[in-house]
């Protein structure tokens, strides 16, 4: 099965809410209202499906029922055009198990103040419509987003954006399984974390199959698919001449292809939509995966190092966010510091396997010792991340739940390092480096990341509210003080809130 990165596939529901109490004609204005705000949603990266409006508790009830299991339908947007009195709502919205955006909006942007009459007043309700409707939501703790104004503005679309890219994240990991290839790196306390509750709260399987499953794939390669995929690397990237046809270190491009053809085939083969592997056990490969894994997380996988399946599953997740737009998603590690004062930044990489997705420089295919594995010379892409904006997220296990953290950074323009033949990026944490490392230590949070260049930080702030996952945000109005005192609270919070 081949891996889908595309949000084509995905449909939004827009449910709007009203009753019969105002006849025939005025329903008849409260749907041709509602298509028009549904069709100023026209262009979002996800389709938003129009729905007849809904004006009692049974027709309520089987439109989520109907939304849950639709697998393409991954949100609905709820608007109470005129009043729709919310105990209409209470079997519908306990059912409802897809994503929920509350639309606070209402079909005119101006009023009309000189021919304002009651019947106007009587079909255009939404602010106390939505207003009922957002106290059922939180007397029955639906977790949702809500976002007001009109469609026509350009702030009130980007947060929809946002949140329907989210859901397709949110879908992805409903629907995402996991090959681990080998176990984590003795030792390590982060890369370790319960699979069952992970299955639970995030719906991925994560599953273990023995590394030389993986090599028999590999030696299956056939010849003609290395042949390709030779052919593809010479014509996409900058290849060293050693490695080249006719070059003394051919052969090691050779084996890195054969690789990213089996690894392919074996994933494909087992629906996987995310993988891990581990240097500590390589069984019969004949090098670590780099080239291998670098090129298939730019395609969509999600891809954790050393056993590391949590940020596996961040990196696919970051992946179907940010799909359609620019930059991409990787694996990412904090290596080491510049502690120039005022100037203080952090270099990232993670041996090989970093996303050439990050640039858009053409990269550099070269192979080089690694120093760990015990395998031959690995086959890598060299090459910088490109400066702007991105977010860097961490998934920890942290007992009794899990706990997402988040750093905004701006990536930077980096030196030379002609010593440091791998992928990596350089950056800036905000608010500051003291206190992002300072927040980052005081919450646990892991050492390896997802850096995403694709899907913003509001992004993610709705993705943790789908999963009902903890989140801590590091970004420009973060203080230590207020970041201890967050920490605190939410301990006290999510102990109580999964009850006895």
């Amino acid at each position: 099965m081949t891996l889908s990165t595309s949000l084509d596939g995905y449909e939004v529901w827009f449910v709007t809410g009203s009753q019969t109490l105002y006849g025939e004609e005025t329903l008849r204005q409260v749907a041709a209202q509602s298509r028009a705000v549904a069709s100023g949603l026209e262009g979002l990266p996800v389709t938003v499906v129009w729905k007849p409006v809904l004006t009692d508790a049974d027709g309520i009830r089987r439109l989520a029922l109907d939304a849950d299991a639709r697998d393409d339908v991954i949100g609905v947007i709820a608007w109470m055009h005129t009043f729709s009195p919310a105990k209409m709502w209470i079997a519908g919205l306990d059912a409802l198990r897809t994503p929920l955006l509350h639309l606070h909006t209402q079909a005119n942007v101006e009023l009309p103040w000189a021919d304002i009459d009651f019947d106007f007043m009587n079909l255009n309700q939404a602010a106390h419509g939505d207003r009922e409707f957002g106290y059922i939501q939180t007397r029955l703790g639906v977790p949702r987003k809500t976002v007001v104004g009109h469609v026509s503005n350009p702030a009130v679309r980007q947060q929809i954006e946002q949140w329907q890219r989210a859901a397709a994240g949110w879908a992805a990991a409903r629907s995402l399984k996991l090959a681990r290839f080998g176990d984590n790196m003795r030792y390590v306390a982060v890369t370790e974390g319960d699979k069952t509750e992970a299955e639970l709260r995030f719906g991925v399987q994560v599953n273990t199959w023995g590394v030389n499953e993986l090599a028999e794939a590999v030696d299956a390669a056939a010849p003609a698919a290395v042949d390709a995929l030779i052919d593809e690397y010479l014509d996409v990237y900058d290849v060293a001449p050693e490695l080249r046809p006719g070059g003394d270190r051919h052969q090691s491009l050779r084996d890195g292809a054969a690789i990213e053809a089996g690894l392919r085939d074996f994933l494909e083969a087992g629906g996987f939509g995310a993988f891990t592997t581990s240097f500590e056990d390589l069984g019969t490969l004949t090098q670590l995966p780099g080239l291998a894994v670098q090129r298939l997380m730019a395609d969509g996988y999600g891809f954790g190092a050393e056993g590391d399946w949590k940020t596996a599953i961040l990196v696919r997740v970051a992946n179907v966010m940010g799909a359609g737009r620019p930059g991409g998603a990787s694996l990412m590690e904090d290596y080491t510091y510049d502690l120039v004062p005022g100037d203080e930044k952090i270099l990232g990489a993670h041996m090989l396997e970093v996303s050439p997705a990050l640039t858009t420089a053409t990269p550099r295919l070269e192979v080089h010792p690694l120093g760990i594995g015990g395998k031959a010379d690995p086959v890598r892409l060299v090459f910088t991340a490109d400066p702007g904006p991105a977010v860097v997220v961490a998934l920890s296990d942290m007992r009794d739940r899990f706990r997402l953290v988040a750093n905004v950074v701006e990536n930077v323009s980096a030196p030379d390092l002609p010593k440091l033949p791998v992928g990596r990026a350089v950056w800036k944490p905000q608010p500051d480096f003291a206190t992002s490392a300072a927040c980052w230590l005081a919450a646990g949070a892991a050492h390896h990341t997802v850096m995403t260049t694709a899907a913003g930080i509001e992004t993610w702030r709705d993705f943790a509210e789908m999963a009902r996952t903890e989140l801590l945000v590091i970004d420009a109005d973060t203080t230590v003080r207020s970041f201890h005192h967050e920490l605190r609270w939410n301990q006290a919070y999510y102990r109580l809130a999964q009850g006895l």
